[in-house]
């Protein structure tokens, strides 16, 4: 059945003189009564407006799409209508809407009608259609025009149904579903289909409509995508996407804006999905929880937030580069030297900038490992525990020792919170399981966030004391060995720079360096703040060693994270290698630690000094010896990177 067996002459109205949404139903549906389509305005208006409580069918750009399976209704009937000033709708973009196609459909329904139906979807977004449609002066010009553009759809699919079958550009699948299943599901098809299209992207989409499932998605095509996206406003089957980065959002959105659920998946930003399933107790549990060892859960949970902190890492390191760079190339005296990065207006600017987003990198690391263990509900404990983390906030400061400042946990804090937090959730859920249904909608915006914070908080309030003690314990160490022996002193601050990068050792290291260097202004710089920069720049440089000269180990996502790492290297800025670190911290670890040793005894056996807390590269010319630091600094990356490429496995 065709769009025009449904779209008559005598049900189109070219000039509706309603502008509210309530008068251009009653208008509209005066006009099924009229011609007979319907047996009582009244039952079919209360279904309209019961669709219309569930979302606006104002869809944007001027369209909107009433609709309702109805008991009043005798025959499926499209009737459109053109409003010349426009409708006050609450469309989805706020515009009026100027063209309006209500869709009758029987309760008992063939599923050639509502495939008929459905297709009107794909009509109305193919580029230039609509305007044709506010421009026809007649009934008949309009059913020409509807028409013409099926045999065009018709090459369209033919093309589309081609390209599905090559291998040479990435895959993505999709789900699209609507409460009522006629105009909404089949409108986020067209739309992602043809964005897609436009940018060289292979698509899927299996439709969930009122006639039942269609295009349904293969396991073979779930395995070779690259993605999910579920562009739905009821419930899909979703434990088959277990594993799989995937992208949820309302039908709306795959209307509105395809292209961003598209590149979400293109990014590989998109969270892990985890498929759950409910077992004879009624508690939520993972589908494949019998099978999966605790070694890939852990490593899932991790990447799920590493790859959420990365954009923080490396926006703000790179600003913070820039600061530095500023203030080395405008001068700075040295008795301002510790205020480098942030001594010229210009320079502070972007250290503002660059530390902002630092300041958001622990909290979403935990925030994400929390989300990918216990979902939505997981996300604002996990935010709170790596903001403790980040703070150092403890039970000491809350009345035991009200004297002790904060201490930082730094990554180690935020790792262990994520996971924390996102355990306490899962314990939520199984103690609240058995509340009535009635209230199964305030969980997730009261019960899980309120006991999720308050638990979460109080202990992290208890991890934070032990990293004190650790920090507490390695300064009162490096103080006994500071000038006796030079040697061993940088070995050990270099390898220390790298056990954690940027948590509470590395920040142990760095707080004892700088304390050296007011102390050695005077005498020219201090040797040990040269060697804890040197360890410090060593593992970002050499991941890009590892993934220079071992291409064949690493995907091309790392390969270009490696260059990235340059950038990070050279400006001391440790934390770049943090993604790699937490993927494999058995092989990555390791060999950080030799290298970063190895500067930092070199630096320490040359007694190279510094005069500058920071700045990598920047700063080099306040060194002692310029040339041979950046020798040393090289030999240090090239051998962790060369130990790193040699014990890596290959990436998936």
């Amino acid at each position: 059945m065709r769009i025009n067996d449904l779209l008559l002459p005598q049900t189109m109205i070219l000039d509706l003189q309603a502008t509210t949404k309530l008068a251009a139903f009653k208008e509209m549906i005066s006009v099924l009564y009229q011609q007979g389509r319907i047996t009582d305005p009244d039952t079919f208006l209360s279904g309209i407006l019961a669709r219309e409580e569930q979302t606006t069918t104002g869809l944007g750009d001027g369209i909107a799409i009433p609709h309702a399976k109805n008991a009043a209704v005798k025959t499926p009937t499209i009737v459109f209508a053109r409003s010349q000033q426009g409708v006050d709708y609450e469309a989805l973009d706020g515009q009026p809407v100027k063209l309006l196609f209500m869709i009758a459909v029987p309760d008992t329904a063939s599923n050639t009608h509502l495939e008929a139906l459905a297709s009107l979807s794909r009509y109305l977004l193919q580029d230039g259609f609509t305007d044709k449609l506010l421009t026809a002066s007649s009934p008949d010009e309009i059913r020409q025009l509807f028409s013409e553009e099926g045999e065009a759809l018709s090459n369209v699919d033919a093309v589309q149904s081609v390209a599905l079958e090559s291998p040479d550009v990435p895959l993505i699948v999709a789900v699209t579903a609507c409460t009522t299943g006629i105009a909404h599901t089949y409108m986020a098809e067209e739309a992602l289909k043809k964005q897609a299209t436009e940018m060289g992207v292979r698509i899927k989409v299996e439709t969930n409509g009122a006639s039942g499932v269609a295009n349904r998605l293969t396991d073979a095509e779930i395995k070779e995508a690259q993605g999910v996206i579920v562009a739905a406003d009821k419930k899909v089957e979703m434990a088959r996407f277990d594993d799989k980065k995937l992208v949820m959002k309302p039908v709306a959105e795959g209307i509105r804006h395809p292209e961003a659920l598209i590149d979400e998946v293109l990014e590989g930003s998109a969270p892990v999905y985890h498929a759950t399933t409910t077992d004879t107790s009624g508690q939520k549990v993972q589908t494949n929880q019998e099978h999966m060892s605790i070694g890939k859960a852990f490593y899932r949970h991790l990447m799920s937030g590493v790859s959420s902190m990365l954009p923080f890492v490396i926006g703000g390191g790179i600003a913070i580069a820039i600061a530095f760079l500023i203030d080395q190339s405008l001068g700075v005296p040295h008795d301002q030297l510790a205020n480098l990065g942030t001594y010229h207006p210009a320079a502070a600017f972007f250290k503002q900038i660059g530390g902002t987003a630092f300041d958001f990198m622990l909290p979403v690391l935990a925030g994400y490992i929390a989300y990918s263990i216990a979902e939505k509900p997981g996300l604002v404990v996990g935010f709170l525990a790596g903001a403790l983390a980040a703070n150092g906030y403890n039970i000491n400061n809350v009345g035991l020792d009200p004297n002790q400042l904060p201490v930082p946990s730094g990554f180690l804090g935020a790792l262990v919170g994520g996971f924390l937090a996102g355990g306490v959730v899962l314990m939520l859920k199984y103690a609240l399981a058995k509340l009535p249904k009635a209230l199964d909608g305030i969980k997730s915006i009261l019960f899980y966030p309120v006991f999720g914070v308050i638990i979460t908080g109080f202990l992290m309030l208890l991890i934070n004391i032990p990293m004190a003690s650790i920090n507490s314990g390695l300064n009162n160490f490096l103080n006994s060995l500071n000038g006796t022996n030079a040697i061993l002193l940088g070995t050990l601050l270099g390898g220390m720079m790298a056990i954690d990068m940027g948590g509470p050792i590395n920040k142990a290291a760095y707080v004892f360096g700088t304390g050296t260097l007011a102390q050695t202004i005077s005498t020219g710089g201090s040797p040990v703040m040269a060697s804890v920069m040197a360890g410090g720049m060593v593992p970002p440089l050499a991941i890009f060693v590892a993934t220079l000269l071992f291409k064949n180990k690493f995907n091309k996502k790392n390969r270009e994270a490696g260059l990235t790492n340059i950038v990070m290297g050279l400006s001391f800025i440790t934390e770049g290698a943090i993604p790699f670190a937490a993927a494999d911290p058995a092989r990555t670890i390791p060999s950080f630690v030799v290298g970063s040793a190895l500067a930092g005894g070199l630096v320490g056996m040359s007694g190279i000094k510094l005069l500058a807390p920071h700045g990598g590269i920047f700063v080099v010319a306040l060194t002692s010896s310029p040339v041979m630091y950046l020798v040393y600094i090289a030999i240090g990356a090239l051998v962790s990177g060369v130990i790193y490429g040699l014990i890596k496995r290959a990436d998936d």
